[in-house]
């Protein structure tokens, strides 16, 4: 059931709360995650020689913005739980604490977005604005990668977290009717029936 505007405030605190109870438990689970496809599919597409701007929207504990660093560009990370922010700046890195659904975006600001297993947190209900205000962040001809776990369009609370799990008509149709030109996409992890690839990863030009 999709929720009604008066939850949304719940469904940010509540995701939020999870985020930050489990934050360590959380960084330590995914620090070896092998992202790297992902990563190489959006700079694939990016036009601006390193150094570009590259927001990780959702950069969790920093894991992507230090790859990120390291391949010669300039990210900035955006994130809502305090704890993953205050980690990753621990590192070094630029953080900006946002909510999700409450994002202040500067306009024409990056030349990348690597939106890595967060979009799928913002109801389906929010999701056209939310798509809108990154579109308008990124510069002329900037690129938007995105991964979530796909499913038949659910929503709801799953293990204590609010989440939408797109097919790929719904999520295109989305990125579609905010603005965006499709570049590629794929299922994740690489090599594997496709019922055993529960991610679906994709690229969008502004």
């Amino acid at each position: 059931m999709k929720p009604g505007v008066h939850a949304f405030d719940q469904i940010s605190e509540r995701t939020l709360q999870h985020y930050n109870d489990h934050a360590e438990d959380f960084r330590t689970g995914t620090q070896g995650h092998d992202v790297s496809q992902n990563i190489a599919a959006l700079l694939k597409h990016v036009e601006q020689t390193p150094p570009a701007a590259i927001l990780d929207f959702g950069c969790g504990p920093g894991r992507d913005l230090k790859t990120f660093a390291e391949l010669g560009h300039a990210p900035v990370g955006l994130e809502g739980c305090a704890r993953f922010a205050a980690m990753a700046r621990e590192d070094g890195f630029d953080v900006w604490e946002q909510d999700f659904l409450a994002l202040d975006l500067p306009d024409n600001r990056f030349d990348g977005i690597f939106a890595n297993a967060s979009l799928f947190h913002v109801p389906s209900r929010e999701l056209p604005r939310v798509l809108s205000e990154l579109r308008a962040t990124l510069k002329p001809r900037g690129v938007l990668f995105s991964s979530n776990p796909r499913g038949l369009n659910e929503e709801g609370w799953y293990h204590g977290r609010y989440c939408v799990y797109h097919d790929l008509e719904t999520w295109r149709r989305l990125m579609q009717d905010a603005g965006f030109s499709e570049l590629d996409h794929y299922y994740r992890p690489a090599g594997l029936p496709r019922e055993r690839q529960p991610w679906l990863a994709s690229v969008w030009r502004k």
